[in-house]
């Protein structure tokens, strides 16, 4: 008897950051029907994301903010409410775990989620009804709108939760599940473009050889695809175009990294404005490391020069830090690194934390406790930001900023 097939779904929040700049601010964000969220429209700002009225002007993710305004003269810009998109997207993350315990959060917004084996456990539920009882507990728990694909592997999930969405297929309520067998068949509605991991270049040689659509493709055998496109490359189109593709879905116990930026509206070139900015943004990072949880092995600083050069500088410690005069220290010495090997105009500055540890295992991950590392940060330091975090919270994320 064959194995039962694989169930995969997954979950896409729809424009997730405009749903979140509506909850956040409902009597201006939320009245409006053309919104950008997004970077300053007089500086070098793009947008993160434009609601669907917005769209139809044009206006798409990553476009500069000063372009989509030409196409959409009458959008409201909002910031990007990034402390409440991460709780939201949380609070997706919790609403699926009660479902399976295998939940891999793809990005902000979009989850996987392996529901294989759980036919008894609902009762033999076919998958769609069972995605859409998921959909309802999303938007009662976190009143945010998400779209669900299903079928045997991720390749079909995600191309399913696309035509899921009631704006681009007039028909959908929210939730498209391919059944087992017919793979092949609804990949073969797709244009070769659509398939993730056909880029702009792939395209490029795939139009070359008369070949936009997936329908265009599936007349020729592995043979004809290997000889014009080569054996890696032809083998992985082969599968893709008949709906094959992998299935696991890795559950993660936590974020493996966080980062906060800031690209200038003209070129810093000053020391002190630099380390300004830096000591701002690793303050930032630092509260939402405190916020997970979470306490930073490593610690880098990404700079990038006005002729787009990017530069980075790291340093791993010996034990995990969370406290915000220790992140800082450590990234204003790699900035001061970065600038005495090239000093020139910065366009972009960078503080990333990686080698995350829960609070709860940073003992287990003491391997040198005499080491020089250790001092750091110290129990006044971590006292400090907590009394810190507590005021944000209470007054907001600007109640308290850094003297100079």
């Amino acid at each position: 008897m064959p194995a039962p097939a694989s169930r995969i779904l997954q979950v896409d929040a729809d424009a997730f950051y405009v749903q979140v700049a509506r909850l956040t601010d409902p009597p201006g964000a939320g009245k409006a029907e053309l919104l950008l969220v997004g970077g300053s429209p007089t500086g070098r700002g793009v947008v993160t994301s434009a609601s669907y009225p917005a769209r139809r002007f044009g206006v798409r993710s990553g476009m500069p903010m000063a372009q989509a305004l030409r196409l959409c003269p009458d959008a409201m810009v909002v910031g990007v409410p990034r402390g409440a998109c991460s709780e939201r997207s949380r609070a997706i993350v919790r609403v699926l775990e009660r479902f399976t315990p295998v939940v891999e959060p793809a990005s902000i917004d979009e989850m996987y989620l392996d529901l294989s084996g759980t036919e008894t456990l609902y009762r033999q539920e076919p998958l769609d009804a069972t995605a859409r009882r998921i959909r309802a507990a999303v938007w009662q728990d976190t009143e945010i709108a998400v779209s669900i694909g299903g079928g045997t592997n991720r390749l079909v999930a995600k191309l399913a939760a696309g035509r899921a969405k009631p704006h681009q297929t007039p028909a959908a309520d929210g939730v498209v599940v391919v059944p087992p067998g017919e793979e092949a068949a609804f990949l073969a509605t797709f244009d070769l473009a659509d398939i993730p991991g056909v880029g702009p270049r792939f395209q490029d040689r795939l139009a070359a050889l008369g070949l936009r659509t997936v329908a265009d493709a599936l007349p020729h055998d592995r043979d004809a695809l290997r000889r014009w496109l080569g054996a890696t490359a032809g083998d992985w189109l082969y599968h893709r175009i008949r709906g094959v593709g992998a299935t696991a879905v890795q559950h993660r116990a936590h974020a493996k990294s966080l980062s906060r930026d800031e690209t200038f509206a003209r070129d810093l070139d000053d020391d002190d404005a630099l380390r300004r900015e830096l000591l701002r943004l690793s303050d930032r990072a630092a509260a939402d490391l405190r916020r997970h949880r979470y306490r930073v092995r490593t610690i880098t600083v990404r700079i990038r020069d006005a002729d787009f050069r990017d530069r980075r500088a790291s340093r791993t410690l010996a034990r995990p830090v969370s406290a915000d005069r220790a992140i800082a220290d450590v990234a204003l010495a790699l900035l001061a690194r970065l600038r005495k090997a090239r000093r020139v105009p910065a366009r972009l500055l960078s503080v990333g934390l990686s080698q995350l540890v829960t609070t709860d295992d940073v003992e287990q991950t003491v391997l040198f406790p005499d080491a020089v590392a250790d001092h750091l940060e110290s129990d006044r330091d971590r006292r400090l930001s907590k009394a810190l975090d507590d005021l944000r919270e209470r007054f907001g994320r600007d109640a308290v900023d850094r003297g100079g």
